[in-house]
């Protein structure tokens, strides 16, 4: 294997495939087993409220992965720590904002079942995606990647 082929982080499989799957699953389940959340005005103005909140997150995270001229694409190789926008906030702004999106799709839909997977979703994308791209970013940056660690929380 090449040491190109090393040089990434070995997720278990694209985030957003990680969302999407339980969710589409979810959504099916419904069709049979309808079951509501909230009362529909407060469904609704909770889910826009997170749907809004995960895609902000999103669109103020991609343009710091161009200036920063690294990939947002988690089987290229990292060539940079981003510290500013979004990442001053949480290390993981795009996972933070699938999750908002994800919730936020659910409570606009009203439908139980996707809530009820999105704690299973959230433990793959810990243990499956963002600690094995934390290793990789200790092993690649060392104390400039611990550094940040240390200052700078998981989710929020």
């Amino acid at each position: 294997m090449a040491s190109d082929d090393k040089d990434i982080p070995g997720i278990i499989a694209p985030p957003p495939l990680i969302f999407a799957v339980p969710g589409v699953a979810a959504a099916l389940f419904n069709v049979v087993y309808p079951v509501r959340v909230l009362p529909q005005p407060i469904a609704l103005t909770f889910g826009l409220g997170l749907t809004v909140a995960g895609i902000a997150f999103e669109v103020w995270a991609m343009p710091k992965f161009r200036q920063a001229q690294t990939s947002v694409i988690p089987y290229k190789p990292t060539t940079a720590i981003i510290e500013s926008g979004p990442f001053a906030v949480t290390r993981n702004p795009i996972y933070l904002g699938m999750a908002l999106l994800y919730a936020g799709i659910t409570l606009i839909v009203n439908t139980i079942w996707p809530l009820l997977l999105l704690p299973f979703i959230l433990i793959v994308m810990q243990r499956g995606v963002i600690e094995r791209e934390e290793r990789y970013l200790e092993r690649k940056f060392g104390d400039q990647y611990l550094s940040y660690k240390s200052r700078v929380r998981r989710w929020i």
